[in-house]
C-alpha cells in the first residue's frame, strides 16, 4: 500500500534564514504520526507548504505515489489534505451544519437543502462522536474542543485521506484532549492518516504511532515503538540531555507583598491570597475555573465590586490596569500572538512598548535601543537583530520579548498567565530558569498554568480554583492527583 503522502527533498529558504533543507517524510494510512521540535525547527513551515501557503524551493509533495502541486489551498484539499490548527477556521455567526458544509452546500437550485444539511452534519458528528451536537445551533456558541470536532467533520465531508491537527491540544482540558484522542484513534480505524504536532511530550507518548523529529530545518530521526520516550525525544530535539528541567526552589522568601483578601468580580468570588518576595505562587484549576480571572482582577482589567487589595501593606484600588502598572503590577496574558506582540513591529519596539510610553526628552531613541540589547542579553532571546519582526521569532523567544516589556518597568509582582503555551521543551526550561531568576532577584510571581507538572515544579505553593472560587491551598510539592482532586470535588481543603 502506497504511503498516503510523501515529501522528499523538500527545502525552503526565507531572507537570510533556512526554514526547510532536504526534508523528507512519509505518513502512512491509518496512522497517527506525530511531528515534535523546538519552535522554529520547521514544522509549521512544512505544514504551510503541504497546505498551499508557501511554495517550495525545491523538491516533491506525492500523494498516494503520485506526484502533486500544492500552490494554493483548492490544491491541497483536492489533494485529500485537510488542516485543523489552532486558531480554528470556523464562522461563528453561522450554524454547526452550515460551517460543516460550507463551501460544499447540498442544494437543490439555489436554495441549500437544510434538512438534508443538517441530516449529513449529524451523521459526521455521530461518527467522531459527538453525539449531542444540535446542527442548527451557531458555532460561536461552542468551546474550543466542539469547534475543532465541526472542524473534524468538515475535513470528512471532504473526504481528506489526511488530516493535520496543529497543537490543537494547546487549549484544551484534560477531558477534552482524552475525547480529541478518541476522535483520533477513531480517524485511525477507518484509515485516515493522522498528522499530530503538539509540545506535550506525554501526549506523543499517548497517542502516537509513530513519531518524527525536526531540528533545525531537518529531520533528525522517526521513532516508535519502545523509542517514543520522554528522554529519547528531547535528546533528539535539543541535541542535549535536559536533566533537570524544573530549577531547585531553594528561593529565600522575604516581604509580603501582595495580598488579596475576599476579593469578587463579575467572573470569580471570594479570592484571598498572598505571594511574597522571592515566592513563585501557583494557580491551577480545570478550564473555566477562573483561573485567568483572578489575575485580570489583580492587574485591574477586571472590576473588583468586593475585597481589598494590598500591595506593600497598603490598600490599593485599581480602576484600571495602568494603575497597576503605576503600582509596579505587570501581566503577560496566555494569548500571546493578539494580546502579547505586534507582529509586524521590530523586537526593540516590542519590548519598549511600555517603556517608550514614559520616555522623554533627547536621546530617548538611543535609550530605548540600548535598554532593548540589555535585555536581549540578559534573557538570552534569539534574533538576528532588534530590527526583526518579532512576529518571525520562535514562540519561545517571543514570549521572552513580552517578558522583558515588563521587566524594563521595574515591577514589583509578575502575573504570568500560561507562559510556556505553544512553546517547545528546550524553551520551556529556559522560562523555567527565567522565572526561577526573578524571583530570586526579589520578585513576587504567581503563574497560571494548565500543566499541573509545570505548576508543581515551579510553585511555593498552589491555590486551586474550582467554578469561580479558591478550593484551596496547596503546599509541599502536592501531587497532580491531589490537585485534580481538589479542583473537581465538592470540599474545600487546605494542605
Amino acid at each position: 500500500m502506497p504511503a498516503a503522502f510523501d515529501v522528499v527533498g523538500i527545502t525552503k529558504s526565507f531572507p537570510g534564514v533556512k526554514a526547510l533543507v532536504d526534508v523528507s517524510v512519509s505518513v502512512r494510512p491509518g496512522e497517527i504520526h506525530c511531528w515534535i521540535g523546538e519552535n522554529g525547527a520547521g514544522k509549521s513551515t512544512l505544514i504551510k507548504i503541504l497546505a498551499g501557503a508557501h511554495a517550495p524551493d525545491s523538491g516533491e509533495i506525492l500523494v498516494e505515489g503520485r506526484p502533486v502541486t500544492i500552490s494554493k489551498p483548492g490544491d491541497a484539499m483536492n489533494a485529500g489534505l485537510s488542516f485543523i490548527l489552532q486558531e480554528l477556521s470556523v464562522v461563528d455567526g453561522l450554524s454547526i451544519a452550515d460551517n460543516i458544509m460550507l463551501g460544499h452546500e447540498l442544494r437543490r437550485g439555489p436554495e441549500v437543502r437544510k434538512h438534508v444539511t443538517n441530516q449529513r452534519a449529524t451523521e459526521l458528528l455521530d461518527q467522531i462522536g459527538f453525539e449531542g451536537l444540535d446542527p442548527a445551533r451557531l458555532v460561536g456558541t461552542l468551546s474550543t474542543a466542539e469547534k475543532q470536532a465541526v472542524m473534524i467533520a468538515r475535513a470528512l465531508n471532504l473526504e481528506a485521506r489526511v488530516i493535520f491537527l496543529d497543537e490543537t491540544s494547546a487549549t484544551l482540558d484534560s477531558d477534552e484532549v482524552k475525547r480529541l484522542f478518541d476522535v483520533m484513534r477513531m480517524l485511525r480505524s477507518v484509515g485516515k492518516a493522522v498528522v499530530f504536532v503538539t509540545h506535550r511530550l506525554q501526549e506523543v507518548i499517548d497517542v502516537a504511532d509513530r513519531v518524527t523529529v525536526f531540528k533545525d530545518g531537518t529531520i533528525v530521526g522517526t521513532l516508535e515503538g519502545d523509542d517514543i520516550d520522554s528522554a529519547i525525544m528531547v535528546r533528539a530535539m535539543v541535541g542535549r540531555d535536559v536533566t533537570q528541567i524544573f530549577p531547585p526552589k531553594d528561593r529565600e522568601v522575604g516581604n509580603m507583598i501582595l495580598e488579596a483578601k475576599s476579593v469578587s468580580t463579575r467572573e470569580v468570588r471570594n479570592i484571598s491570597l498572598s505571594v511574597r518576595s522571592g515566592e513563585v505562587l501557583g494557580i491551577a484549576g480545570l478550564v473555566g475555573s477562573g483561573r485567568t480571572e483572578v489575575l485580570r482582577a489583580l492587574f485591574g482589567l477586571d472590576k473588583v465590586t468586593t475585597g481589598t487589595i494590598r500591595l506593600d501593606g497598603a490598600e490599593r484600588v485599581w480602576p484600571s490596569c495602568q494603575q497597576a502598572i503605576n503600582s509596579g503590577i505587570a501581566m503577560v496574558p496566555a494569548d500571546r500572538r493578539s494580546e502579547g506582540i505586534v507582529a509586524l513591529r521590530s523586537v526593540e519596539e516590542n519590548l519598549t512598548l511600555t517603556w517608550a510610553g514614559r520616555a522623554s526628552g533627547r536621546g530617548w531613541r538611543k535609550k530605548s535601543a540600548l535598554l532593548a540589547q540589555q535585555f536581549v542579553e540578559e534573557l538570552r532571546i534569539k534574533t538576528p537583530s532588534l530590527a526583526q519582526h518579532i512576529g518571525l521569532l520562535s514562540g519561545g523567544n517571543q514570549q521572552k520579548v513580552v517578558v522583558a516589556r515588563w521587566l524594563a518597568m521595574k515591577p514589583k509582582v509578575l502575573l504570568l498567565d500560561e507562559p510556556t503555551r505553544g512553546i517547545d521543551v528546550g524553551a520551556k526550561a529556559e522560562m523555567y530558569r527565567l522565572i526561577d531568576e526573578l524571583a530570586r532577584a526579589g520578585l513576587a510571581v504567581i503563574v497560571v498554568s494548565s500543566d499541573l507538572l509545570e505548576v508543581i515544579g515551579l510553585s511555593n505553593r498552589i491555590l486551586v480554583m474550582r467554578e469561580g472560587e479558591p478550593a484551596g491551598t496547596l503546599s509541599n510539592e502536592p501531587t497532580e492527583e491531589a490537585i485534580v482532586a481538589l479542583a473537581m470535588a465538592h470540599e474545600k481543603a487546605v494542605i
